[in-house]
């Protein structure tokens, strides 16, 4: 219990907002004491009660909604919202998110509920690059383009941050800083060494964008090291670079336990109280863990100062003042929000919304859109009455999810059969050898198996319980052969269309079993609603518009070593095999054709921005959505550059038999790429302008292009 009084709060001079938050943050500082001040700079936060200051608790997540605490609006998952291509819609995902987060922070407030996850200060987006497709949690992030991730990125945390000029609705985290994406078993040992070149043209600019663009007010600080140094222990990485170089003005964060794996699996100093001095002076405010007790003896022992400790608080009592943590909550635009906003209508068509646009259609022979009035269905499979692959990981909950079997069941006519039978294990053999699917499946009108992974397989290393590698996929990318071995043999029992509908995180390679059915939809982990917008993309009510954010390999054969972080090879940007699905990739109920391009000079200057036009038309017989995406390739010169890279990309609404004109903004910025010693340069020479729907990699199933030919001098 808090045990100032309220004439005493109305006393205490940094509690008048009417002053500026630099002044408030100094005069706290000098009412607080030194355990006080270290408490603070922990995660967990104890309450202050002397001075009437709640506990607080800064780790909380909202990944694709808020996680762990209770009831909330799910939306699909980070992978699956990227899969979008549409940061409006993802802005508005996240303004969602936070209306729902100070909904419940104020009930919480009231009834005394300080707990982890109950806060308004948010480790979320994920914008680490999706660099290799083993890395379990690559579902958390936007997937492996630099560009892609930042718009992502912007609109999420933009819309978690709010736009009012006084107040922050919640507070925004750019994590995992700064190049960090497995393998999971090695991350709390493991030294990253790219090039500067690759840091500065794949890995930095995410987190340049959040903090330049989006003003994010936190980063998270990542538990391996970058040439030698951890990340949460390296002055160059939290100071030169991100402080000085990028700008960043908001508070940073340890990975959980980061500073812990300094003495205890980096080996870069041999005591806690060594730890906790390196994380503090490296510019660590907030210890998502206990190693900052320690600055108390280091004080003692005079290796840190008073001062250093205040440097350290001050960026978290600042964060604090803005989300009006020590003003009366009527103060902010939402201190009165109702509770009917947590997870209300408005919000929930938003969740479906999100799974509609992300669901990509790999495959299609004809057979979809089903008929809602078809006489049978059979629908087999483990994940068709999962609620697990509805969800991810750092998932909140509800009580409206709707599996697929579900979505299907709901859309169908109420004359159609209907059959469900679970047939396969998700990852084992059935015990039990009879069988009475694969043949009884061939009696019915069209076979609907829902196949797949789920966070069992693939996260974190923690939380994936039937993953052997910590949640990675180092061993294949392939479905779990009995899950394939189970498809041969639906196959071969009928000539009956099989629609395979296929749940992850990551890319599945699919090989032969693209060879065994008739249509192939990608799911994703979609959310609340993602039975609904699945069973309105297989019956035709909406018309699949979702876009690969990552590269789908034929096999894990074609990646370079999982552990070497040089991008040689890696995602559509250097690819040098065949992929089965590039980047940026995904069918239709109709066809698109692009025309007419044209840029707006043929020749131009380094420091001139100048315009590119063409015309899409939807040729085919229903209306749709398409992703029209840029891509530029720049002139060879004497250090690797990439085949190519997407630039912009717009989502155009096109009824049938329309054409409209699209216009992309060349910039210089656009043209430039990191030379070896990571600078920025823009070449002369030949750019090509590549316009089309999806990635121009050489591959069977990329889509179609239109390109022209600038000279920069």
């Amino acid at each position: 219990m808090l045990c100032a009084s309220s004439a005493l709060l109305a006393q205490q001079p940094w509690r008048n907002n009417e002053l500026d938050i630099e002044t408030r943050v100094k005069m706290l500082l000098s009412d607080l004491t030194v355990s006080e001040k270290l408490s603070m700079m922990t995660n967990e936060s104890k309450a202050v009660a002397r001075l009437g200051i709640p506990e607080y608790n800064w780790w909380n997540e909202c990944l694709h909604g808020i996680a762990r605490n209770g009831r909330a609006t799910v939306f699909p998952q980070a992978i699956a919202l990227a899969a979008t291509f549409d940061d409006s819609l993802h802005y508005n995902v996240a303004d969602a998110i936070s209306t729902e987060a100070r909904v419940k922070f104020n009930i919480a407030q009231k009834m005394g509920n300080y707990s982890q996850y109950a806060g308004l200060t948010f480790w979320t987006p994920n914008v680490n690059i999706f660099r290799d497709p083993r890395w379990g949690r690559g579902q958390e992030t936007y997937g492996e383009d630099p560009y892609l991730t930042s718009r992502m990125g912007i609109a999420f945390v933009k819309g978690l941050q709010g736009n009012d000029p006084v107040y922050l609705k919640t507070a925004a985290c750019a994590k995992h800083y700064v190049v960090h994406s497995g393998p999971e078993a090695l991350r709390h040992e493991f030294d990253v060494n790219p090039s500067k070149q690759d840091f500065t043209e794949t890995y930095l600019p995410a987190f340049k964008a959040l903090v330049q663009d989006a003003k994010v007010e936190a980063v998270m600080c990542a538990y391996n090291r970058v040439w030698g140094e951890p990340c949460c222990g390296s002055p160059y990485l939290l100071q030169d670079v991100l402080r000085k170089q990028l700008g960043f003005k908001g508070h940073i964060v340890s990975d959980c336990g980061a500073l812990q794996d300094f003495y205890q699996g980096h080996n870069v100093v041999n005591t806690v109280e060594d730890a906790a001095i390196l994380g503090l002076k490296s510019g660590v405010n907030v210890n998502c863990g206990n190693t900052y007790i320690a600055l108390e003896k280091a004080l003692a022992n005079k290796k840190v100062t008073l001062s250093q400790i205040d440097s350290g608080l001050a960026p978290l009592l600042r964060t604090r003042f803005k989300l009006g943590m020590f003003d009366a909550a009527d103060l902010t635009p939402w201190g009165k929000l109702p509770e009917s906003l947590l997870h209300c209508q408005k919000h929930q068509d938003l969740a479906y919304q999100a799974a509609a646009k992300s669901i990509v259609l790999l495959k299609n022979n004809g057979i979809l859109p089903l008929k809602k009035d078809i006489r049978s269905i059979y629908v087999v499979g483990p994940n068709a009455t999962s609620g697990e692959v509805l969800l991810g990981n750092y998932y909140g909950v509800t009580d409206k999810f709707t599996t697929i079997l579900e979505g299907i069941v709901g859309k169908v006519s109420a004359g159609t059969t209907v059959q469900y039978k679970y047939g396969q294990l998700a990852d084992r053999d059935n015990v039990n050898p009879i069988d009475w699917t694969t043949g009884e499946a061939h009696s019915y009108d069209a076979i609907i198996a829902c196949m797949g992974i789920s966070g069992l397989f693939e996260g974190e290393e923690g939380e994936s319980l039937a993953s052997a590698t910590k949640g990675d996929r180092t061993e294949t990318l392939q479905l779990p052969q009995n899950q394939i071995d189970y498809l041969k043999k639906l196959r071969s029992k009928g000539s009956k269309p099989i629609i395979l509908v296929i749940n992850g995180g990551s890319p599945i390679a699919l090989g032969e079993v693209a060879d065994l059915v008739d249509a192939i939809v990608f799911a994703w982990y979609p959310g609340e609603a993602g039975g609904t917008a699945l069973a309105d993309i297989l019956f035709g009510d909406v018309n699949p518009s979702g876009r690969l954010p990552i590269t789908f390999p034929k096999s894990v054969k074609d990646l370079p070593d999982y552990a070497t972080y040089d991008m040689a090879g890696r995602t559509y940007r250097y690819l040098s095999v065949e992929p089965e699905y590039p980047f940026g990739f995904g069918l239709s109920y109709t066809s698109y054709a692009y025309s007419a391009m044209k840029p707006s000079v043929v020749k131009s200057t380094i420091n001139k921005s100048f315009y590119v036009d063409a015309d899409v038309s939807n040729t085919g017989s229903v209306s749709g959505e398409e992703v029209v995406q840029l891509y530029i390739s720049v002139p060879k010169t004497n250090f690797r550059v990439p085949n190519y890279s997407l630039k912009d990309f717009k989502r155009v609404v096109l009824p049938k038999g329309t054409t409209k004109k699209v216009r992309f903004e060349i910039t210089p910025e656009m043209l430039a790429v990191a030379d070896k010693d990571g600078k920025p340069v823009v070449l002369k020479g030949k750019y090509q302008i590549i316009v089309g729907g999806s990635s121009p990699v050489n591959s069977s199933n990329t889509t179609k292009h239109i390109a022209c030919e600038v000279t920069i001098k």
